[in-house]
């Protein structure tokens, strides 16, 4: 039997506190800042090639990075110096460096961001550098910003006796408000006085129910679904008055619709998760010494004569699992996939048994759900 301190009883454990979580309750209310998006307002990425000087002999080693020499050279011509001709140069204190950053949405001229400063050599570390002026680009190809500044590297190293120890990477830096904006991005946010939400997720059930809310809250007519994950929405006129409408949009409470049955397991470690829309239903299957069958059994409840009640139907799971044809656990519950997972555990059943008889109950239809393996 599994002990307590197994990886696939310490999995389990987390599995079913996660569906006695989602199992009882109703579809909980979100802001539909959370579950949805305005369509232009986004980052955009940057990126610019540039120059790290002022190192202290850790720097790219020139006879196995001829760029960082091209680099050097091209930017003392920018300047006026001109190096005779055959001049071979060893750089030690020059390190070649990528530099990134994200340019926010609505971001003007002047504002500083910060950026991340990445060798691209042979260079053993960055820390002491100064980042020469460097433009950064967008997708476009124009210029969006210019970094430049001393450069911060986490992490130490150390050396000692023919013996080294370096903790973190020491081949990235960053700078804090270190490049600034030079160009903005055009928004056509507002256009034609109408705005797109993107759902995070396509879901038709959660599109409608959007729409539904936004139409309660601002007046039949304000959104319209386009498809499962964009909605168009009218939104006022003036500037002042869109972005209010925005604000109140965004805190607008949605409940949206149950998601797609999914469980996903991790096959080295065991671990399970698993969402409440998953089901099973009847099967059997035999894995080795153990042997699984899973059966619904309806139960008719009918009311007294002439009371005016209706007859209901209930079904409920029945599941034997069986190791060595000796120990039986027989469970009746709702057809749940946690209690299959609880009763293989409680008779023993490795990661890789659980595996394969999950694989087997997609394969035969019984769990309707998608499988995912990590």
């Amino acid at each position: 039997m599994a002990t307590p301190t197994s990886p696939l009883a310490r999995a389990l454990s987390a599995l079913l506190l996660c569906g006695a979580a989602l199992l009882p309750a109703g579809a909980q209310a979100e802001r539909l800042k959370d579950l949805a998006s305005v369509a232009g307002v986004r980052q955009n990425q940057l990126m610019g090639y540039g120059l790290v000087v002022g190192l202290d002999g850790s720097g790219d080693q020139t006879t196995q990075t001829p760029f960082t020499v091209q680099s050097v050279v091209s930017m003392l011509q920018q300047l006026g110096v001109n190096l005779p001709q055959g001049t071979s140069l060893q750089l030690k204190n020059v390190a070649a460096v990528m530099v990134t950053t994200a340019l926010p949405a609505f971001a003007q001229p002047g504002q500083l961001l910060d950026v991340t400063v990445s060798s691209m050599g042979n260079a053993k570390s960055l820390r002491g550098g100064t980042l020469l002026m460097t433009p950064l680009k967008g997708a476009d190809g124009q210029i969006y910003g210019m970094a430049q500044g001393n450069i911060l590297v986490g992490g130490v190293g150390a050396q000692a006796a023919g013996s080294s120890v370096q903790i973190n990477h020491l081949s990235v830096g960053r700078i804090s408000g270190g490049a600034t904006v030079e160009r903005a991005v055009a928004s056509a946010l507002g256009e034609n006085n109408t705005i797109r939400l993107e759902l995070n997720t396509t879901d038709f059930s959660t599109a409608s129910r959007v729409v539904q809310a936004i139409n309660n809250q601002f007046g039949s007519g304000t959104a319209a679904a386009l498809d499962g994950r964009v909605i168009r929405v009218q939104s006022p006129s003036g500037s002042d008055q869109r972005v209010a409408f925005l604000g109140a949009l965004e805190a607008l409470n949605v409940s949206p619709a149950q998601m797609a049955a999914k469980v996903i397991m991790n096959a080295r470690t065991g671990s399970v998760v698993m969402n409440q829309a998953v089901t099973l239903d009847s099967c059997a299957i035999s894995h080795g010494n153990l042997s699984v069958s899973i059966g619904v059994d309806s139960q008719v409840s009918q009311p007294n004569p002439l009371s005016g009640g209706q007859t209901v139907v209930t079904q409920s799971a029945q599941i034997d699992i069986k190791k060595d044809a000796g120990k039986v656990l027989l469970l009746k519950a709702g057809a749940s996939l946690a209690e299959v997972v609880k009763a293989l555990n409680a008779i023993g059943a490795s990661p890789q048994d659980l595996l394969a008889i999950l694989q087997a109950m997609k394969a035969a239809g019984s769990l309707r759900a998608e499988l995912e393996i990590i």
